[in-house]
């Protein structure tokens, strides 16, 4: 099993040279967030994860959850390392002081979160989803709801999750079936059974608060009649405390390719009592504020997988001694080269260590704007950072978990046969990760939303933003000599973007299935050009330290090197996807849907 290490000089890097987290954090007034605090935070999550967490990944796996008459027991050392998590204030980070939270940034937290993910996917899920809870219940609970509610939830006491989808309806939410009738006392009666709940049954915390769509009879058909709830597994008294139970159970727990470790329920409501959360038939404009929450907790265990695979991989390559290179003997005192030699290996590698150094600097940036809009007194600036998170948050869902999975894949590759044998762990990261492609909404969902919803949903006006930092970046540095290998084709391949959009929204108004058939290569463009955007800010950062000589130059060299090969031979893969785009929908719509066959 690979032995994870936590990222902290990476992390830094990102979160204090190329973000400047200190000056970030400062203006938003949290001024407890100092670089001493901030080194202190990750340098005891760092720890916190290697000594506990790590360790119980791999027996997680093999064990998984276990289901007897409704209740679910997790795994040997789950429930420890939980108490412990709790213990360590680290539910409370990025919380809300007012319920006991230590108010701490959003993007702090997340720097952390990555670690969690890469060293054990399936621990990591169960207070995670508590986050798009809290976040829910705070934006549009009542006061009585908060107080209620977000005490336990803030401290891990209690945990959270979202249900949303039911076995007929899938991802066309306006099929839900659960329904909501109104008691006497102003409470709600919830009956229906919800699908595919990670975390929705377990022994880790003392209760467990669903957020549950849901429509009120007499509602409007479709998305336009759903309404948000608050249904407990334990009902809970005015001033938060645990009553009797109820009428909350879990019909059984999935048995799946991955995440073994995290139990993925059938969750019934028979009458159980729960509370509206917003205005009826509000429930899905509620519910966006949980789903973005999660869509960027995904995003992150993209950039998670891919670093474990890549750590993984890289102690193999370093170890395991096969054939010569081509160049000449490396190894004179053994009988082969370690295979880091060998061209191919490096290609994974690399591949591996630019999707997730890029992705953790696209994820911390997409954190901060999270910090701008919950801290920011600008209301300009909080515009601008709410539409760049409109328009990446998709990208980065589904670009960064696609990459990871393939990173999974890179890992398993560098091991030979030795990475299709479970020992090793390569093949867990693998089957643990395709789960990120698919919740939260699939890769296609993610790739409709940006392209049908808000790029033409906007006429490109959400493009703008985003559109002018980069802009402003090219130009700043169009005649540093150092640069061009980077600048120049973030402007080609931006150019060619605009076109492609204009391109797209022209066809789709003679064939709405254009939009459909261009969306996912759309998507992964946008992916690409991305991350290019963040690899040639880091090379920027990277000389501007070596000018100065920094004494830490090796890291400096190695980002520079890795942004070349990411140029070179990453990002044109986009090309291909242009390409894709460009062909159209015929080939793919023309086939009868009759003359499918085998």
């Amino acid at each position: 099993m690979p032995e994870y290490k936590a990222p902290i000089r990476d992390v830094k890097f990102v979160m204090q040279e190329l973000l400047d987290c200190d000056s970030h954090y400062q203006r938003l007034g949290y001024d407890d967030a100092s670089l001493d605090m901030i080194d202190a935070i990750v340098s005891e999550a760092a720890k916190f994860t290697e000594q506990v967490i790590a360790p119980i990944n791999q027996i997680g796996d093999e064990q998984g959850c276990t289901w007897n008459d409704g209740e679910v027991t997790t795994p040997d050392g789950f429930k420890e390392a939980y108490q412990q998590f709790v213990e360590g204030g680290w539910p409370t980070l990025a919380q809300n002081t007012d319920f006991g939270g230590q108010g701490l940034p959003h993007s702090l937290n997340t720097a952390i979160t990555e670690f969690f993910s890469s060293a054990n996917h399936s621990f990591a899920m169960y207070p995670g989803l508590s986050h798009g809870a809290l976040a829910t219940i705070e934006a549009h609970g009542s006061q009585e709801q908060q107080q209620m509610f977000m005490p336990n939830l803030v401290e891990g006491n209690w945990t959270g999750t979202m249900c949303l989808t039911e076995p007929h309806c899938g991802t066309d939410l306006g099929m839900l079936r659960t329904k909501a009738e109104l008691n006497d006392d102003g409470s709600y009666s919830l009956t229906g059974t919800k699908i595919f709940i990670s975390a929705g049954e377990h022994d880790l915390s003392g209760n467990i608060v669903h957020i549950v769509i849901a429509r009120i009879p007499g509602s409007p058909e479709g998305s336009k009649g759903i309404s948000l709830f608050i249904v407990p597994k334990y009902n809970v008294t005015a001033d938060g405390e645990i009553a009797e139970r109820n009428a909350v159970s879990c019909g059984s727990i999935e048995h799946k390719m991955g995440i073994n470790a995290n139990a993925t329920c059938v969750i019934n409501f028979d009458g159980a009592k729960g509370y509206l959360i917003g205005e009826i038939n509000r429930g899905l404009n509620c519910m966006f504020t949980f789903m973005n929450a999660a869509r960027l907790g995904v995003a992150t265990e993209g950039v998670a997988a891919a670093e474990a695979s890549f750590q993984g991989a890289l102690a193999y390559a370093k170890d395991r001694l096969q054939m010569r290179s081509l160049t000449g003997v490396k190894n004179p005192a053994g009988p082969a080269d370690p295979i880091i030699v060998h061209p191919d290996v490096r290609r994974m590698l690399l591949t591996q260590k630019s999707i997730a150094e890029g992705g953790r600097a696209l994820v911390a940036y997409l954190s901060q704007l999270v910090d701008i809009g919950h801290a920011s007194d600008d209301a300009e600036e909080k515009a601008k950072a709410e539409s760049k998170l409109a328009l990446l948050t998709p990208i980065a869902k589904a670009f960064l978990t696609e990459a990871g999975l393939e990173c999974t894949s890179h890992g398993v590759q560098v091991f030979g046969g030795h990475g299709f044998i479970k020992e090793w762990g390569m093949e867990q990261l693998m089957r643990d990760t395709k789960i990120s492609c698919l919740y939260e909404g699939t890769t296609g969902i993610q790739a409709l939303d940006l392209l049908a919803r808000k790029i033409l949903g906007s006429k490109g006006e959400i493009l703008k933003p985003f559109g002018s930092e980069v802009t402003k970046f090219c130009l700043e540095n169009a005649e540093v000599d150092a640069m061009q290998e980077f600048i120049q084709p973030i402007m080609s391949f931006g150019g060619d973007w605009q076109k492609m959009t204009q391109n797209i929204g022209a066809k789709a108004m003679t064939n709405p299935d254009e939009i459909g058939a261009a969306s996912v290569d759309y998507l992964m463009y946008s992916g690409y050009l991305t991350l290019a955007y963040f690899w040639a800010k880091m090379v920027k950062v990277s000389l501007d330290k070596l000018a100065q000589g920094d004494e830490d130059a090796a890291f400096y060299q190695a980002k520079i090197q890795t942004a070349r090969f990411y140029f070179q031979r990453i990002l044109p893969r986009a090309n291909g996807h242009a390409a894709c785009v460009e062909n159209g929908a015929e080939s793919m719509m023309s086939l009868d849907a009759e003359d499918f066959s085998f």
